[in-house]
């Protein structure tokens, strides 16, 4: 029994900025056009709104059509517990708020500020 290889053809595209891979499973498979691709696009937008679409990969087999998104990285917001309220950033505090803040006793975050030390050297 003679092995048989599997070859696919596939398109490497880039579409308003986005890097896309278009593989198709069989040789007789309608190709993908651009106004497709960009219908896609606008989807993985959709589908992900705090995001953008970096790249895309479609798998053509027949009628079917596997996508996978690659998306942007989202910025990290970080988010403090100051005061007993949860915040990003104090700029929209009253002057009040911002006194209490300012008041507080901060503990320091070096090793030598530690409270705890073993007293037996462990």
């Amino acid at each position: 029994m003679d092995a048989v290889l599997d070859r696919q053809a596939s398109d490497q595209v880039t579409v308003d900025s986005v890097a896309v891979s278009v593989t198709y499973a069989n040789e007789g498979d309608a190709r993908v056009s651009e106004q497709e691709i960009r219908a896609y696009i606008d989807r993985g937008n959709a589908q992900h709104p705090n995001s953008t679409v970096t790249g895309l990969a479609l798998e053509v087999d027949g009628e079917d059509v596997g996508i996978r998104y690659e998306l942007a990285p989202v910025p990290f917001d970080r988010i403090r517990r100051i005061t007993g309220y949860l915040v990003g950033t104090m700029d929209r505090w009253n002057d009040a708020k911002a006194a209490e803040e300012a008041d507080r006793v901060k503990h320091g975050v070096t090793r030598e500020d530690r409270a705890f030390t073993c007293a037996n050297g462990c």
